[in-house]
């Protein structure tokens, strides 16, 4: 009878696996972070109620103020549907899949996401939320500073320039990757 004192790597497994298994576990530390934009979602729904009782309580408003006030609830609405955006593609694209494929509410964008086409999404729906700001600055313009004005419209322009890179860059590594896999 033979002993084996080889006290080597077991075949098939390499010595660094406990620590890729350990860096590959990792990514739940970011779950306790997606709930917290859950309880911030919550905050915006209840953010958006209060808004909304509001408007009985000014019934006379002028058509200005409506605008304006409208535009508020839009604003709410968008950055609500940005942290769906952020909560359900991060959770699926790092974490963990959520499995919902089949499910007959799941959001069609969700079945062809990835980290480009989420970067140009997460940009244009700042890029939305931007534009209702400075629509609410145009409305609201005899109260607004022109130097508050012109920085909201330079950061608009930064949104838009910064959307467009993005794009450019996902279409250029798409192009790259459907090169790689015809050669």
């Amino acid at each position: 009878m033979t002993v084996n004192h080889h006290s080597g790597p077991t075949p098939g497994k390499p010595v660094t696996q406990p620590l890729a298994d350990f860096i590959f576990f990792s990514r739940w530390l970011q779950a306790p972070l997606y709930f917290g934009l859950i309880v911030a979602q919550g905050y915006y729904v209840y953010r958006f109620f209060v808004e909304l009782v509001e408007i009985f309580h000014k019934p006379n408003m002028s058509e200005n103020d409506a605008v304006i006030f409208i535009l508020g609830l839009i604003d709410v609405v968008m950055i609500s549907n940005l942290l769906v955006m952020i909560i359900v593609a991060g959770y699926e694209t790092f974490v963990s899949r959520l499995r919902v494929d089949q499910h007959p509410d799941c959001p069609e964008w969700l079945s062809h996401s990835n980290p480009n086409i989420m970067k140009v999404k997460l940009a244009m729906a700042l890029i939305g939320i931007s534009s209702v700001h400075l629509l609410k600055t145009f409305v609201n313009i005899e109260h607004v500073t022109p130097h508050v004005a012109q920085w909201q419209c330079i950061i608009h322009c930064i949104f838009l320039l910064s959307a467009l890179a993005m794009a450019w860059t996902g279409r250029l590594t798409d192009s790259v990757v459907t090169q790689v896999k015809t050669h």
